[in-house]
């Protein structure tokens, strides 16, 4: 394989930093939660159309019906986990919801043995009981701490739930499906469930402020676009588990801009919940063998 032409961490960290800023954005944003994940994935959906038109547009052809029932679902399940995150960051803080949202690969795990019968191993399981107990540390102390933050992590909770949901919709699909016309596919259904949301709730599509209409944009651009589209180029060079362990500094990056821009201090239960949470997951995305292997390797 030919070398990078440079190093896969840095477009990594450059993917961390951008997904650590959406929950920045939407909190900047003084728009509905429905109304920001609909500019948020209407955006993407535009800012693609052009490359999937000039190169990827008969590849839409060869989606078979059990293609577009999958993909419709997973664009349903994308767009509901935005408006339930989104609308958690106005309950709870974005610390906790970000470390939250982070739960995916435990959902994943579940998911994959009731649907696919994935056998669960003993660190699996260890793992999830770890994760889970440092999700309802951080949720014991927001209940505590106030009801509304509560009510904001089980929102986060949820939609991590529907994000793994999605995943595991879309997953079958994208193997006979390149990443640009499987993604706008996807991405144009959500937008499409989007906008009949914020219709039926009687939500306004506008007008609203400059601001808002640039942190629309920036949503879509950076964490949507950049974010992902940075992560995809490392994993020809480097492990998928490298790229879940670095997500995991999603929420680390998220809490320390939430500090400078929002004041958001984090309160000890946030703190060690979300410790115990990353552990957890952690353990589940770390292959203990090869780490084993590459270690004796080096020494050997």
């Amino acid at each position: 394989m030919e070398k990078p032409a440079i190093h896969p961490y840095i477009p990594i960290i450059i993917g961390v930093i951008s997904v650590a800023l959406s929950a920045i954005f939407v909190k900047l944003a003084t728009a509905d939660a429905g109304v920001i994940a609909f500019y948020r994935m209407f955006f993407s959906v535009l800012l693609m159309l052009p490359i999937f038109l000039v190169k990827y547009r008969r590849e839409i052809l060869t989606l078979g019906k059990k293609d577009w029932i999958f993909s419709a679902i997973a664009g349903v399940f994308l767009a509901f986990h935005f408006i339930l995150w989104f609308e958690s960051l106005n309950y709870t803080s974005v610390a906790s919801s970000t470390v939250l949202v982070t739960l995916q690969p435990i959902f994943a795990f579940v998911g994959t043995y009731f649907f696919f019968k994935e056998r669960l191993s003993f660190k699996t399981i260890l793992s999830a009981v770890i994760a889970i107990t440092g999700s309802v540390i951080i949720s014991w102390g927001d209940f505590k701490l106030s009801g509304t933050a509560f009510y904001g992590d089980m929102l986060a909770l949820a939609g991590c739930a529907l994000i793994t949901a999605y995943l595991l919709f879309g997953q079958d699909v994208r193997k006979r499906l390149s990443l640009i016309t499987y993604t706008f596919v996807v991405y144009s259904i959500s937008t499409l469930t989007l906008f009949f949301y914020v219709l039926i709730k009687g939500e306004s599509f506008g007008p609203y402020s400059e601001t808002d209409w640039f942190w629309f944009f920036m949503l879509a651009l950076i964490p949507n676009l950049l974010g992902h589209t940075m992560f995809n180029w490392a994993i020809k060079w480097v492990s998928t588990n490298v790229i879940s362990i670095a997500i995991l500094f999603e929420p680390v990056g998220a809490a320390i801009l939430a500090f400078y821009i929002f004041n958001e201090t984090l309160t000890t239960s946030q703190i060690i919940g979300g410790v115990v949470v990353i552990a957890g997951i952690l353990l589940f995305v770390i292959d203990g063998n090869k780490l084993r292997e590459k270690l004796f390797s080096k020494k050997a």
